[in-house]
């Protein structure tokens, strides 16, 4: 699980023009695909956090993952201790990218749920997250 530091927010941004990168809210906690859903739970509840983001094995971000869904899971009748992340994820994304515009974000978030985007850049990695709450 790692951890990002975020850059500070630039002061001039004006609301036309403000990205991603302005608004974005520190990443959290990060884990692996590999991770158990029981897991995964108890590490969303240590670090008081509805999301995590997964990452595959080179350590790029592939999905957010919310405790809702992972409940749901936990509580299905096919649910075994053995089930992995990886298992119940079915595609990367949806993402943005830090120089995103957050007219554009907010476009992309419309009806999406869990209401966070996950923000990616160039090389894979995940500096933040996009809440659609931060994005107004």
């Amino acid at each position: 699980m790692a951890l990002v530091q975020m850059q500070p927010r630039p002061a001039s941004a004006t609301p036309a023009h403000r990205t991603v990168a302005d608004t974005m809210d520190t990443a959290g906690p990060q884990v692996c695909d590999d991770m158990t859903i029981e897991v995964a739970l108890a590490v969303m509840t240590s670090a008081r956090t509805e999301h995590l983001l997964v990452c595959d094995n080179d350590g790029l971000c592939t999905q957010l993952v919310t405790q809702a869904q992972l409940a749901a899971v936990r509580d299905s009748p096919a649910y075994t201790d053995r089930v992995q992340l990886r298992d119940i994820l079915d595609n990367r994304g949806p993402f943005t990218s830090p120089g995103t515009t957050i007219t554009e974000a907010q476009h992309a978030m419309r009806g999406r749920r869990p209401g966070a985007l996950p923000v990616v850049d160039e090389q894979g990695s995940a500096p933040g997250v996009l809440a659609l709450a931060l994005a107004h």
